[in-house]
């Protein structure tokens, strides 16, 4: 391919999309590309795939639009790194990525590009579920397989991010708890259920671990009658945790303690101080 830099890749193509796509041929040459970019395949970028995601999600909630504009940047990167394997190996290219999502979003807003009028947003979502819906049971027929409303809710996402999917997709069809107090009196239900199972002889770690499966999915369960995501508070709890963990480190460096040498009283002390 010969030596290109920066500008004579920007020079040749006119739309940056164009000269992203090189880069990503170029790192993926045989001859003379990346020997690491070159032994990649989906599975070994699929965890960069997740982390960028994430990267993203911290930038806006840190609302930070310069690293916004570079994560997005890294996430979109990997789309193209995808999209290079796929075609090396006859599968798909970048532009059929592109056209798909097209004609889906196209699909999925008839009040947008079709004759359908305007529609207020409530009835938009419930068409844009019916149109998933759809999407689902089609992709389930041609697999040979029953469709199942749980279809497509990936088994690679971070587990309380599962169980918020999961328990909005039953909720849809009916199987929801009517009153907020009925979710709180089967989390309590649940963690009885635990309480009993620690106190037998023998318990299995197994039989544990289910039984705080259940407290946690009616947790999720609880913050979806809260309208709150429980990823999000999750996230918001954990950087509350980590900015009072570390006051009470700076506490115990300024009166020249460790951490390791104090008691629990003195800890907690300056945990309620942290508040």
């Amino acid at each position: 391919m010969g030596n290109l830099n920066r500008n004579a890749f920007m020079k040749k193509n006119k739309k940056p999309i164009d000269s992203l796509n090189r880069v990503m041929a170029r790192l993926r040459d045989q001859l003379g590309g990346c020997p690491w970019d070159i032994e990649q395949t989906f599975a070994s970028i699929a965890p960069y795939t997740i982390e960028e995601a994430y990267e993203v999600s911290d930038a806006i909630e840190r609302k930070d639009m310069c690293s916004l504009r570079e994560e997005l940047g890294d996430l979109l990167f990997q789309v193209i790194f995808h999209s290079r394997i796929a075609e090396e190996s006859g599968y798909f290219n970048f532009d059929e990525v592109v056209e798909n999502i097209i004609e889906k979003m196209i699909r999925r807003h008839p009040h947008v590009f079709g004759e359908e009028g305007g529609r207020k947003k409530e009835f938009q979502l419930e068409d844009w579920e019916a149109q998933k819906k759809k999407e689902r049971a089609d992709k389930a027929r041609s697999r040979g397989v029953n469709p199942s409303i749980l279809d497509d809710v990936p088994i690679s996402f971070p587990a309380l991010k599962r169980a918020e999917k999961l328990g909005k997709r039953i909720a849809r069809a009916g199987f929801e708890w009517l009153e907020i107090d009925l979710v709180f009196n089967k989390l309590n239900e649940e963690i009885d259920e635990l309480r009993l199972l620690l106190e037998e002889d023998g318990f299995s770690q197994k039989l544990i671990e289910e039984e705080l499966g259940n407290i946690l999915l009616t947790i999720v369960s609880l913050a979806r009658h809260m309208r709150v995501d429980p990823e999000l508070a999750l996230r918001r709890g954990n950087a509350k945790f980590e900015r009072r963990f570390r006051f009470v480190e700076n506490q115990l460096r300024n009166n020249r303690k460790k951490l390791e040498e104090i008691e629990i009283e003195e800890f907690e002390l300056l945990w309620e101080k942290a508040k």
